[in-house]
């Protein structure tokens, strides 16, 4: 299993709970097996708003997760009215593990992750999301890569389900925004301590939550890094707007963002943007092919994010 380190501190001088842990990863990899007392050493919280019908796949690929330990499952439903909640309950009653938490409060990723991770009995949370699929191996990897790591990322697999062959995982996200790594919410893994000491994530943010989150417990002092063994099928919006809109949103939270953190370091490309441009509109012939488009629309979505958000934050970060 590999581990790629990516950031270190040493600001951390005491690791509560590192032994149980320490004793968990040695019966992952081959060890005799341990009794973890019947208390979940992680606990997988799962956000969800209308997952019908991709949660069932996301629910069979969670059970069949092996852990040398306890773990559990905690379902933060964020207020579905397409049938998600009689669907979890059904789980739950199959699955001990399945918890269901209501957090229909108050909209937003932000909000149901928050719920859910203040429901959550495990030590260590990791993150995935309702509609993609979680591979083989993909809590253990979480768990072996936080005996040495607060915060980790997993890869994804963009084709899987797409009807297309199986690609190589890759990362998700690193420095594409001029800043500190980052991993994406539906792939990541931290000790619950630590999410509670940076206060979790920040609810003020509609887009870039999980981005914010990474940065600030990187900031604090933490450690992150990426397990190549933790990998999530990530399935990708339809074409057209629905892949317009999820990437106008993110591009419209890069200078929101910058005005955060241009005092911490974060750095405009303005080099980079420009190439970017220059490659739109080099590419417009090729749109006759569909299978350049969603590429085409989805950066341009992104660029053209960024310039409206520069002007509602009246800061140019293109």
């Amino acid at each position: 299993m590999r581990l790629r380190r990516v950031c270190i501190s040493d600001r951390l001088s005491h690791r509560p709970h590192l032994d149980r842990l320490t004793t968990v990863v040695e019966g992952i990899v081959g060890a005799d097996e341990q009794e973890s007392g019947g208390h979940p050493l992680v606990s997988v919280v799962m956000p969800v708003l209308n997952g019908m019908p991709w949660i069932e796949h996301q629910f069979r690929a969670l059970a069949d997760q092996r852990l040398e330990a306890d773990w559990d499952i905690v379902v933060a439903d964020n207020g579905s009215e397409d049938g998600t909640r009689a669907c979890v309950e059904q789980w739950c009653e199959r699955d001990p593990r399945i918890h269901l938490v209501d957090a229909s409060a108050r909209r937003g990723e932000a909000a149901a992750r928050n719920i859910g991770v203040r429901a959550a009995r495990g030590d260590l949370v990791a993150f995935c999301d309702a509609d993609d699929v979680v591979r083989p191996g993909w809590l253990a990897s979480m768990v072996t890569a936080l005996a040495d790591a607060d915060l980790v990322a997993g890869v994804f697999d963009f084709s899987a389900l797409e009807g297309g062959p199986t690609s190589v995982p890759v990362p998700a996200a690193t420095r594409q925004l001029g800043f500190l790594p980052f991993a994406l919410g539906a792939n990541l893994a931290v000790r619950k301590e630590i999410f509670e000491a940076v206060d979790g994530c920040c609810e003020e943010l509609p887009m870039g939550v999980d981005v914010d989150l990474c940065w600030r417990i990187q900031l604090a002092g933490y450690r992150f890094a990426v397990t190549a063994g933790a990998v999530v099928e990530k399935r990708e919006r339809p074409p057209g707007m629905p892949t317009f809109r999820g990437a106008w949103a993110y591009g419209l939270c890069g200078p929101r963002l910058y005005v955060r953190y241009r005092a911490e370091g974060m750095r405009r490309d303005i080099r980079g943007a420009a190439k970017t441009w220059v490659w739109l509109v080099a590419a417009l012939p090729g749109l006759v092919r569909p299978s350049r488009r969603r590429q085409w629309v989805r950066t341009f979505a992104i660029r053209s994010g960024r310039l409206v958000g520069s002007v509602h934050r009246r800061v140019f970060f293109p």
